[in-house]
């Protein structure tokens, strides 16, 4: 392994870079890396930084939780320091409103980016946007004290951070909608069961399963994995004789490529 470069460390969110492997860790572990506006500009920084080498992406949050979502200081009518309370953001323009939801989903958009493979490694609490956040990734490893839950819905709002999409894709319509109006915990073993999380192992063997996934990932060219990714990605929206044609192509671009033929 070499030597870890820093690429940012800023507003709870740090990223540095092993040669092809990329870590984000979330860095206020004393408030169980509750998320702000601040830290999802810093997300959205972390994923316009990666360098073009970077084929693998681990997520992870430092102490005992990954995140325990949102900040509350968010609902307060101070709000954060140099950012408008979201109380103040519902009482403008609703255009206004839509234009910052946007702004903050890019932090939890660019993990499914083709080109690279996310893997989130999450212990403890995985609340509301945490939940969220680990969803965003392609690939989930939890630890047995793991505890999701999408608690919006109970707070009078709806999950909003693009993590509807994933969680219905993995575990379907009538659990994920059991899961967020209930804002219950789901705990590891249903997690895996369910698809949540492709593998469980005990706490302190976290970080090494997710070197270790990554290096697995590492293992076939990079193209190859890209296209996989994309017809994988794309199968969810296509009709079978759709997907069928989309293999052809992909496979026809992997073959002129391994036979030297440039269009």
């Amino acid at each position: 392994m070499t030597s870890l470069d820093s690429v940012l460390d800023k507003d709870g969110v740090r990223l540095t870079v092993d040669d092809a492997v990329a870590t984000v860790t979330l860095t206020n572990p004393a408030k169980r890396n509750a998320q702000s506006p601040a830290l999802w500009r810093a997300l959205t920084e972390a994923g316009r930084a990666l360098p073009g080498s970077v084929r693998v992406v681990v997520l992870r949050g430092e102490g005992k939780s990954f995140s325990a979502g949102l900040d509350r200081q968010a609902f307060t009518p101070e709000g954060f320091d140099g950012e408008p309370s979201f109380l103040d953001m519902a009482r403008g323009p609703e255009a206004e409103l839509d234009a910052t939801i946007a702004e903050y989903q890019e932090a939890f958009t660019w993990w499914r980016r083709n080109d690279i493979v996310s893997i989130a490694a999450v212990q403890g609490h995985a609340i509301g946007a945490g939940f969220q956040l680990a969803l965003a990734c392609d690939l989930r490893i939890v630890a047995e004290d793991v505890q999701f839950a999408m608690r919006e819905t109970s707070l009078g709002l709806v999950p909003d951070l693009t993590g509807t999409h994933p969680l219905v894709n993995l575990v379907g319509y009538a659990r994920a909608l059991e899961i967020c109006a209930t804002g219950r915990f789901v705990h590891a073993k249903e997690a895996e069961r369910t698809g949540l999380a492709n593998l469980v192992v005990p706490a302190g063997e976290l970080d090494a399963a997710a070197r270790d996934l990554a290096g697995a990932l590492l293992a076939a060219p990079r193209d190859a994995v890209v296209e996989t990714k994309a017809l994988l990605s794309g199968a969810v929206s296509r009709g079978y004789e759709e997907q069928r044609v989309a293999e052809r192509a992909a496979q026809g671009r992997r073959l002129r490529d391994l036979a030297g033929i440039t269009d």
